[in-house]
């Protein structure tokens, strides 16, 4: 006897007990390859096996383009083991099919057309359906992929580009069109390659209804955004990188998600992914919904996702965006809008919990890889093992170092002498986490300018304020992060309908800043001294913090051999300064080998031609002294060659 086409069968199987086991225990991250759509054979014929799960739906249908989008066409059944899922065979469709799921609430009757939560693709938007996709791609990054283990080690160099794709270029000839997936394999490629970043970061590239989101209002957990094509023109794009030597970082958001009606949202009619009491389940910042990180469901769902970019995607690390708003019950919420945990405190246990097995899970299959945390506060041990009391991620965010040292440079150079502290400040901290310095994509919108803006004084002092700060920044321990723009000084603030002002290359100033931060970048990543002992007081050491009457700063950078000694001096005045006397390990020629002063980056070309010899002068309780030429509002870097 035929099944009516309403009463699709299950594939035997496809889930097994074991599945169901790991689902609700909330340590299956392999959901993608269980639930969602998926292309199969059942009894000779071709279709399509669906899954979602709904625990608490009366009636669950897949409605499409092949039955004219009519529920009750394709049911799907119920399992009956208590997993809440709900699954089925759609025979004779096959990938590019389009589809919703139709479901109705047991509850309270309530009906709503959903995407899939686990689909592989999405229409483009403003569409919102979801894609039956079969993932097929060669990769040709085995070279990459035996190696990177080192290339993302916490004592290898990270100098990494933020970007959002949909603004980075754009076509002017085709209706300012954002570039393909395709186009930024060629293009963006070669431009992080010639200015020598060793990783790109990408704003979130998930499926996102609102582009103005810049992806972290994300709901396709498992689908790339269609704006920029298919699945497999992403993978080429990271291919592409990879077989250039750049690795690729995204942000993660499994922070909240968008309220829109065909999303996670009020999924069966319950508040089945976010949590149900609006004190914990809406945040007021982005009115949005927060996942319920205490339903083992959830917490399968969104590690599955996390690794599902690792495993499929080759990607390298994972940004976790926002974590702070994850840590606390009260972020961003008034005294009576947050109920407390369990030991009348501010943490979300839950939360904690859920970060520190994800780390566990991901570190676990993927060992060379890294998860980077956005985390605002002072809470300890973001960057530290589980297994003494931390959160598992491998860096975090220095966002106080990031705010401190703005503030600084900010200020009319006249004044700075007053706020020196803040940049020596840093130091106390510098080594408690695995920091990453960044001047990010929020550094540079909502009113707060470009970078170049942010500089005082006239057009040439403010071009030096920037070059002597991204110079200071690679001297200072912790990986780098710039966002796109920033290296060759855009003017206007970052705005993601149109293309950033590359037309503005053709002055000097701004080829001469490009030109700076593609030699710091090649320093950075070619000098272990700069980068392998960034996480430890043995790669650091103060020359002089205190001279505020001058702005000056000098320290020490080293590797862990003894030939990798770096002095770093900045000068944070307009003022020349000849014969300035800094105190030195030790003697023998020390070569200039960065000065953001040089002529080359549009400065005065002020400086020490070249390189200068220690003298036996004792000096800063040191034995050897170096007399220099401090160039103003400038970085110089020299190393020694004893």
């Amino acid at each position: 006897m035929t099944k009516k086409k309403s009463e699709p069968e299950a594939v035997k199987g496809r889930i097994t007990e074991h599945d169901i086991y790991l689902f609700k225990e909330g340590s299956h991250f392999n959901l993608y390859g269980k639930l969602g759509s998926h292309k199969t054979l059942v009894d000779g014929v071709n279709g399509v096996y669906f899954a979602v799960w709904a625990p608490d739906a009366e009636q669950v249908s897949v409605i499409g383009d092949w039955n004219y989008w009519q529920s009750g066409s394709d049911r799907l059944v119920a399992r009956t083991d208590g997993s809440g899922i709900w699954e089925g065979f759609v025979p004779t469709i096959t990938d590019g099919a389009t589809y919703k799921y139709h479901i109705t609430s047991r509850y309270n009757g309530h009906a709503g057309e959903k995407a899939d939560p686990m689909a592989l693709a999405s229409e483009r938007p403003p569409k919102t359906a979801s894609v039956v996709h079969t993932l097929k791609y060669d990769w040709n990054d085995a070279e990459w992929m035996a190696t990177r283990g080192k290339k993302n080690a916490l004592d290898a160099p990270y100098s990494v580009y933020e970007v959002h794709l949909g603004s980075w270029r754009r076509n002017p000839d085709e209706n300012n069109r954002y570039l393909s997936y395709k186009e930024l394999a060629t293009e963006l490629t070669a431009y992080v390659k010639e200015l020598g970043f060793t990783h790109v970061e990408l704003l979130p590239i998930m499926t996102h209804p609102f582009f103005g989101s810049w992806g972290y209002q994300s709901l396709g957990y498992f689908s790339p955004t269609a704006r920029y094509g298919e699945p497999e023109e992403l993978m080429l794009l990271i291919d592409t990188l990879h077989q250039n030597g750049i690795g690729v970082i995204l942000d993660w958001v499994p922070s909240h998600f968008p309220t829109d009606a065909h999303g996670l949202g009020y999924f069966d009619g319950t508040h089945l992914y976010e949590h149900a009491d609006p004190q914990k389940g809406f945040h007021p910042d982005w009115s949005s919904y927060i996942f319920n990180y205490s339903r083992n469901e959830v917490r399968s769902f969104l590690i599955s996702s996390a690794l599902f970019w690792l495993d499929e995607y080759h990607i390298d690390g994972l940004r976790v965006d926002a974590v702070a708003s994850m840590l606390y019950l009260d972020y961003s919420r008034e005294e009576g809008e947050w109920v407390p945990n369990e030991f009348g405190g501010r943490e979300n246990l839950e939360a904690i919990s859920f970060l520190r097995r994800l780390n566990e899970a991901v570190y676990e299959a993927h060992p060379d890889v890294q998860t980077i945390a956005e985390e605002s506060t002072d809470w300890p041990m973001v960057s530290r093992p589980t297994h003494v009391g931390g959160l598992g991620f491998g860096m975090k965010w220095n966002m106080g170092w990031m705010h401190d040292t703005l503030s600084y440079i900010k200020q009319d150079p006249i004044h700075r002498k007053y706020f020196h502290n803040q940049l020596g400040f840093s130091i106390w901290y510098a080594f408690t986490e695995n920091f990453m310095l960044p001047f990010s994509h929020d550094e540079v919108v909502h009113g707060k300018g470009s970078m170049i803006g942010k500089m005082p004084g006239d057009e040439w002092q403010k071009f030096a304020n920037l070059r002597a700060l991204y110079g200071y920044m690679f001297g200072h321990p912790g990986k780098k992060l710039l966002f796109m723009g920033c290296e060759f000084g855009q003017v206007g603030e970052w705005g993601h309908d149109h293309s950033l002002d590359w037309h503005v290359l053709q002055y000097p100033v701004h080829g001469g800043l490009k030109s700076l931060v593609r030699d710091l970048n090649f320093l950075y990543k070619t000098e272990p001294g700069l980068y392998e002992d960034d996480f430890s007081h043995d790669g650091f050491e103060w020359i002089d913090y205190c001279n505020a009457e001058d702005s000056v700063l000098s320290f020490l950078r080293k590797g862990k051999t003894t030939n990798d000694i770096f002095l770093v001096v900045t000068n944070f005045t307009p003022m020349v300064r000849e014969d300035y006397i800094l105190g030195v390990p030790r003697g023998g020629e020390w070569e200039e080998v960065i000065n953001t002063d040089s002529a080359l980056y549009a400065g005065s070309g002020i400086g020490n031609l070249g390189g200068v010899k220690a003298t036996g002068r004792a000096w800063h309780d040191r034995p050897n002294s170096l007399q220099i030429i401090l160039p103003p509002l400038s970085t110089v870097i020299f190393k020694s060659k004893g």
